[in-house]
């Protein structure tokens, strides 16, 4: 046994052709599996909640009590292919994109904040 690097450096190609080449699936198992962990921890849950926000979206009807991605809570007053009319105040609409609603609330929502 030597402790000179020159003599290290002369049986390590030795020892590595002993070894053989590693198997191509289990090399990129490793990135197999960082793929199946991001599917079911960020894609996944994302594509269903965009499956609920749109069918949420389509399902608005004239009179429900949403809440913007802005935070404003309103009343639909009106509705079109693309746009939603929503009465914030009494005498006070905003025109927004029917994208645009976060989220569907019970009704009486505005009644008890009064």
């Amino acid at each position: 046994m030597s402790f000179l690097i020159s003599d290290a450096l002369a049986e390590a190609p030795a020892a590595g052709a002993a070894a053989g080449q590693p198997d191509p699936v289990m090399s990129f198992l490793p990135l197999i599996i960082i793929f199946v962990i991001f599917y079911f921890l960020l894609i996944r849950p994302q594509s269903k909640r965009a499956k609920e926000h749109k069918a949420m979206v389509t399902g608005l009807a004239k009179g429900d009590e949403v809440v913007t991605n802005g935070g404003l809570l309103g009343r639909i007053s009106a509705i079109d292919d693309s746009f939603i009319t929503l009465e914030i105040s009494e005498g006070v609409e905003v025109h927004l994109q029917r994208n645009a609603i976060g989220s569907l609330m019970p009704k009486g929502t505005l009644k008890s904040l009064k």
